[in-house]
């Protein structure tokens, strides 16, 4: 089994920046790729961005150029950077991963941007 714990949520003023960071534990030889989910009151939850074993990114169209995801294998952990926040990010992030036979999400992190 694989778990996963979000943190660095946060309130943050429009422009600001935030950077979450998820941290897998159990058996996390296991993953294979990796990602950032986001959900807002009201919507369904949509993909932020993903990263596979081999290093491949993709990114959601409404945060390409502003966020980036990158993964430390050594620590086990995934980063979401986040900078130029907008009022339309405020969400809760979720991390998210993927096993030979699961998938995995972590209990998600507030991210508030407000002015």
């Amino acid at each position: 089994q694989v778990q996963l714990m979000e943190s660095g949520g946060g309130l943050v003023q429009p422009g600001g920046s935030l950077t979450l960071s998820c941290v897998a534990s159990g058996r996390v030889s296991d993953i294979v790729n990796m990602g950032w989910y986001r959900q807002a009151p009201g919507k369904q939850r949509e993909m932020v961005a993903g990263i596979t074993s081999n290093r491949i990114i993709s990114y959601g169209d409404s945060v390409k150029g502003r966020f980036t995801i990158f993964r430390d294998d050594i620590k086990s952990t995934l980063y979401l950077q986040m900078n130029s926040l907008k009022l339309g990010d405020t969400a809760v992030y979720y991390c998210n991963a993927i096993t030979r036979d699961s998938i995995v999400w972590g209990q998600g992190t507030q991210v508030t941007v407000s002015s």
